[in-house]
């Protein structure tokens, strides 16, 4: 099989029957084999009884019914789960990725040798109170992950060798840094095509602001996971051990000044009365609770059921 189209959806049930009969057109006109697995993320409107009819007339396209709304991330790991293209598409089901693209974005995978090629929508028709979050985001994204040719980390429409999604996996709101996880399983040929996007043409959007806030604390989590998650030791024994060593630092000059005193006679100096002995206790105690979160982490780490697993690209045997 050529493609394997996944389209995550939650209440898009008035845009299915025409993204269907977008896709259907693009993949007969250039003579592509090819699925379409809509993921039904807990829908609460007629967008099951949509793809139910949809597949009915077109065995091409298959479904998925979660039974409460999960998420986005959910959705395309279940949908990628289940593909069987040689290329995955990925692209949202409220018509403003144009399925126009896919023959594109499957010669760059196919032709070019990329692993991944994620859309850029370089002319958006979306607010100011959403495209200026977004340019910062992305800039941000560009940096932390190391990939300097995205422009659109979050784009929906993108592209993937099967291989790439059979070995990431796809939790929380982590689709938004799929570029970020493939080149950490060892994918590294990453592309950007410039998209055409399209105003919203039925309903509303199900994103709101707070989406911006969650993925930088997700971009966080996902940048330490790749420096110091398989070795957190390498993380929290440093900072403990630097901390420890201020502590100590400040107990010799706790000390020294109390010898001072006491062979100048001025017996009724207390060590409490230096701030440097709460500074010393402070460190010393912070370091000792860091250092032992990097232990901690370090036999967590070592007992996972992942500590050996590695990402092998060609096997001989």
């Amino acid at each position: 099989m050529d493609i394997s189209v996944v389209v995550p959806l939650f209440n898009e049930a008035e845009s299915l029957p025409e993204l269907a009969a977008w896709i259907q057109r693009v993949m007969n006109e250039h003579g592509f084999t090819y699925e379409v697995l809509m993921i039904n993320d807990g829908s609460t409107d007629d967008s099951w009884q949509v793809i139910k009819q949809l597949s009915a007339d077109n065995p091409c396209i298959k479904g998925v019914c979660f039974r409460r709304n999960y998420g986005k991330s959910p959705a395309l790991y279940t949908g990628f789960e289940r593909v069987q293209g040689d290329v995955v598409i990925t692209m949202d089901a409220d018509l403003q990725d144009s399925p126009d693209e896919i023959p594109e974005l499957y010669r760059m995978i196919k032709e070019d040798g990329y692993d991944l090629v994620s859309g850029w929508k370089q002319k958006r028709y979306d607010p100011l109170s959403k495209t200026i979050p977004t340019k910062l985001f992305n800039a941000t994204a560009r940096k932390v992950s190391g990939i300097k040719n995205l422009h659109d980390f979050n784009c929906g429409l993108k592209a993937y060798r099967r291989d790439v999604v059979k070995h990431i996996e796809v939790y929380g709101d982590m689709h938004r840094y799929i570029p970020y996880l493939a080149k950490n399983a060892g994918f590294d040929k990453i592309g950007e095509k410039v998209v055409h996007h399209q105003a919203r043409k039925y309903g509303k959007s199900k994103f709101g602001l707070d989406r911006f806030v969650n993925g930088y604390l997700d971009l966080m989590t996902l940048w330490f996971q790749s420096k110091f998650g398989v070795k957190p030791m390498h993380f929290f024994g440093l900072l403990g051990s630097l901390m420890f060593f201020i502590g100590l630092i400040a107990v010799i000059v706790v000390g020294s000044v109390k010898l001072y005193n006491m062979h100048a006679g001025n017996h009724y100096i207390l060590v409490t009365d230096s701030p440097y002995f709460y500074l010393a206790l402070t460190c010393m105690i912070l370091g000792t609770q860091l250092f032992l979160t990097g232990f901690l982490g370090e036999l967590i780490a070592r007992n996972s059921a992942g500590r050996n697993h590695y990402e092998i690209s060609a096997e001989i045997k």
